[in-house]
């Protein structure tokens, strides 16, 4: 995207009743648990989500938790989202499995510290953070926009204002950039589970009020009717979890920028913040943002990589997008004397040793408001003075 000036560009978001983001929200849930038991817990946990069966697996070192403390959890998930259909329902705990199992010696060894030895990565691999001033958040347009559709549908839905939705819906927004800034909104896509008292004329009725709602209205200069897309291959009656499998960790575009930024190919949902494939991308994260929060920059991509058992990050990478060389060595400098990034550093910076996690499983990562409890510590600018010219 960085060398066009003039292009359309696409983001997707699905909502929380979709399969794999009620996976996502089980692992998540699961990390909270034992966290909130003992800080420093190790999970990695993975969910799988089909008719009326849920399967939990994966490594945990912490405090016991009984397997029926963590059932009752994951109906509560399943409740809160939404889902009591026949094919998939909270009340159908005798089909959650649980399996669970200690996490591997080899692996702690390498991460833990002893000695000498630093806290080391939990894994290799290479992680990106993004930022842009294409909205008051610092996210790009489209799958800001994406995602706050589907989050108004799901707050109406709770509320009982919207009647006749279901919990699994996606959302897709297409804008036409001019000079490199959205100007337009080219089409909207809003596909959406719903009752079988509804045809879709109603449904489409039901949910044209979310795109006007959740996208400014200059945005919409020119738009047409027939630009907005619902349901496109007609009844969506059956949906969620019975509709199609739900696995933990499918929708890391949707977590992260919607595609307008590389992704390294880790999930996050599942595991504790030791994990760099969670909190390094957060750190990243936060570092870009408090870039482009300082005016430095009008968009800014970080990337760093790490090593299994090795402290400090292999490399960090830096693009502002504006072929300044030496900004560029400015801000990585700026970034080597004011973040720690090695896990432990991380985690500490961002405070993130807390049961934070359920609550990103939907609606991105990114681009959420700091809360009092600490979670989307990510987000917050308070470093933007670090990069001061």
């Amino acid at each position: 995207m960085s060398n066009l000036k003039n292009y359309l560009f696409t983001s997707e978001s699905v909502s929380e009743g979709h399969p794999d983001k009620v996976s996502d929200r089980i692992s998540d849930m699961v990390v909270d648990s034992y966290l909130s038991e003992d800080p420093f817990s190790r999970v990695a946990c993975e969910t799988l989500t089909t008719t009326n069966k849920v399967i939990l697996a994966g490594e945990v070192r912490g405090p016991e938790i009984k397997e029926h403390v963590l059932i009752e959890k994951v109906r509560d998930c399943i409740k809160d989202i939404g889902y009591d259909q026949d094919g998939f329902t909270w009340k159908e705990a005798t089909k959650i499995e649980c399996h669970l199992h200690s996490q591997s010696a080899d692996i702690a060894i390498g991460v833990d510290s002893s000695g000498n030895k630093d806290e080391g990565a939990g894994d290799q691999g290479i992680m990106f953070g993004f930022a842009c001033n294409e909205t008051d958040l610092l996210m790009p347009a489209p799958i800001h926009y994406s995602h706050k559709i589907l989050r108004l549908m799901a707050e109406d839905r709770k509320s009982g204002k919207l009647k006749d939705i279901e919990p699994d819906s996606k959302s897709q927004v297409t804008f036409e950039y001019v000079n490199g800034k959205p100007t337009k909104v080219k089409s909207v896509v809003i596909s959406s589970q719903h009752s079988s008292l509804v045809n879709q004329t109603q449904v489409r009725d039901l949910l044209r009020p979310y795109m006007v709602r959740s996208i400014p209205e200059n945005f919409f200069e020119g738009f047409k009717d027939e630009e907005f897309y619902v349901n496109p291959t007609g009844n969506f009656v059956i949906g969620g979890p019975d509709g199609d499998c739900g696995l933990t960790g499918r929708k890391i575009i949707v977590d992260t920028y919607g595609g307008a930024a590389p992704h390294g190919g880790g999930a996050f949902s599942g595991k504790d913040p030791t994990k760099v494939d969670r909190s390094a991308a957060y750190a990243a994260r936060y570092i870009a943002k408090n870039v482009v929060a300082s005016k430095i920059s009008e968009k800014c991509l970080i990337q760093l990589a790490y090593a299994i058992g090795v402290s400090k990050p292999l490399s960090i990478y830096v693009d502002l997008f504006d072929n300044d060389i030496d900004k560029n060595k400015f801000v990585v400098e700026k970034i080597r004397d004011n973040f720690d990034l090695s896990p432990r550093g991380i985690r500490e910076m961002l405070n993130l040793n807390k049961p934070i996690y359920e609550k990103t499983a939907a609606y991105g990562h990114f681009g959420r408001s700091p809360e009092d409890d600490g979670s989307f510590s990510w987000e917050k600018t308070d470093k933007k003075s670090c990069f001061s010219r």
